[in-house]
Formats: C-alpha cells, structure tokens, sequence
C-alpha cells in the first residue's frame, strides 16, 4: 500500500492540519480542492487556479488540485438522498459525492487512501458518528477513509492496521471546541489561516430559499443559472420568465458577463439605470412587464423613459416606451 494520500482540502484550518499530520508522518499528501457553482467557483479560470495552487503551497507545503465536479454536483442537489440541512445545504451527500470522487482518483495519482478534515461532533449533520459512518459506505470508501483529526475515536482504517499510517501519532479530537486546532497549528508554526466559516451558498438563509425555487421551477437549471442567482434582484414574471436587475455598477458589469444565448438585456437608453437580464423568456407581456420594472429601478426624472432590449449578439429585439412603472406592491409580489 503506497504511502500516499489524497486530502479533500476546503482550504480551512481543519483540511490543513489534517494534511500536515500526515505529512509529519512521511506520507505523500495531495489536496483536492472541490469546486462547483456554489462554492470556489471562481477557481474554474484557469489563471486564479494556478494562483491558487501557488498560494496554498508558498504558505502550507501543501499540493493541491483543482477539481470541478459541477456535473455530479447539479445532479445531486436537487434531490439529495440524505436531505437538506437548515437551508438548501445537502452537507452529507456532498461529503459522499466529494469522497466518492477522490476515490476514483487514486490511481491516477498514485494514492492508497483518503483523508478529510472531518472531527467528530463538530456540525450536527454530518459529522455525527453515524453521519461519518454512512459517507464511508455510500462513497465506496470503506476501510480507505481516515479522519486523521478524529482517528483515535473512529474504527481503525486499512491505512493504520497495515502500517501505512501511525494510529499513535494521530488525534482524538471531538466537538465544536477550536482549542486542539488551535493549540496544533501553532505545532506547525501555522499562524495564517482562515477564520472557521462556511464558504457554501447553500447554507446562505436568503439564497438558499432563491435555489430551491429555482430547482423547482427550472430542473434543467445550469451552472449559468446558479451563478446568476447569486447576483442582483430576481423576479419570477406572470408568464413564468426569469428577470434579474442589478443593484450597482459591479452587479451590472458582472451580469453582463453572464449572458447566455437566449437572454435579453435590458437598459435604459433615456436616463441612468441598471442592467437587466430576462432569462427564460416565453413571449408574451413579460418583456414589456420587464421593461417597465428596469424603469423602475432607473434614474427616470420623468416618464416615458425608452428602455432597450437585445440580444446577447447586439441585435436589439425590442424599444419599449415606459408610461408608468408598477408600484411597491407589484413588485414585492413578484420577488423571490
């Protein structure tokens, strides 16, 4: 059994230490940053990744590679196996599909086993005993997944029973307390790390509840649409339509950026106002009705105010003459 490892690494103290207990034993750690739409997604450009990579290894002694798994990822948040936690969170069968991945590539970089950062007791989902039990099963990891932080109090890993890895030299650590990270981070002379935090939009208390209207009404939603949803003001239209209208000058260049074919933008021509993106368009008064809300939100001293609606091409699909602009009720009614 080689002596080489892959770590799922979040970039948080927990991954880091993990990785560094088992590098103080001599074994060959490999980080794999995970990414998807909805954490990380910024790493997907190639010359941030590569900055990326340099960083963690400058400052941790730690390789790391970047791995998109939007695909699975998509699949599986609609409807995880194990549910949700407090928001749209599917914590356990992320750690499932995350685990699962890392076990198909061991071959490929030479690994005999599996590490995370995971310590016992520390989330009420999916680090309980039996939480950490089940993400073993399901991911097809078993006897080859070691909690390096929390070993000492979990089963025994293939790893350490055929000497690969040390079981005296790894911890005992349980619960929420950050006192034993702590105190072993200063061990290994690490003093910069971030704060303990979720990095997961999922767990966000008002995306959350924007994605799982999203996943209901749109299930061939995309990656496009969820990075689209963590932007700007959203509105579900009376003819089912998706309009997003940006809060400020960042919003309004980033959106632009997130055209996709189909898409209209929409802008006031007469006066200074937000961008605005009208996504599954299906004809009818939506448009029109879209206008009227970018107006709205616009800089207007007086009506009509000319809004211009194209494609993402140039083409201008449509000027529409806004006489008026729906009051406070009808667009807290359409807001999700």
């Amino acid at each position: 059994m080689p002596r080489s490892c892959l770590v799922l690494f979040s970039g948080g103290l927990d991954s880091i230490l993990a990785c560094k207990v088992l590098q103080e034993q001599g074994i060959v750690v490999r980080g794999l940053k995970f990414i998807s739409p909805f954490f990380s997604y910024d790493l997907i450009d190639d010359q941030r990744q590569r900055s990326y990579k340099e960083k963690i290894f400058q400052k941790y002694g730690i390789p790391v590679e970047v791995v998109d798994i939007t695909p699975e990822y998509l699949k599986m948040v609609v409807a995880p196996k194990h549910g949700y936690g407090r928001y749209a969170n599917p914590c356990v069968d992320c750690k499932i599909l995350m685990v699962k991945k890392a076990v198909s590539l061991l071959d490929e970089f030479g690994a005999s086993f599996v590490a995370t950062g995971e310590v016992l007791g520390q989330r009420p989902m999916s680090q309980r005993r039996d939480t950490l039990r089940i993400i073993e099963r399901d991911s097809g990891a078993d006897g080859i997944l070691l909690r390096p932080l929390s070993a000492k109090l979990l089963k025994e890993t293939k790893p350490e029973i055929a000497g690969v890895v040390d079981r005296s030299r790894l911890l005992a650590i349980t619960g929420r307390s950050r006192k034993e990270q702590i105190r072993l981070s200063r061990h290994f002379g690490i003093t910069d790390y971030p704060a303990p935090a979720g990095g997961c939009v999922l767990a966000d208390p008002i995306l959350s509840k924007r994605f799982r209207k999203i996943f209901s009404l749109w299930p061939d939603f995309d990656a496009a649409d969820c990075i689209l949803a963590q932007t700007g003001r959203h509105f579900l239209m009376p003819g089912g339509s998706w309009l997003v209208v940006g809060r400020n000058k960042a919003e309004n260049e980033a959106m632009e950026t997130l055209l996709k074919d189909g898409d209209i933008l929409l802008k006031a021509r007469t006066c200074p106002g937000p961008l605005c993106i009208l996504r599954r368009y299906k004809k009818g008064g939506d448009l029109v009705y879209s206008a009227r809300i970018c107006a709205r939100y616009a800089k207007v001293s007086q009506l009509p105010v000319e809004i211009e609606a194209r494609y993402k091409d140039g083409t201008i699909c449509k000027k529409v003459q806004v006489q008026d602009i729906p009051d406070d009720r009808q667009i807290q009614g359409l807001m999700f």
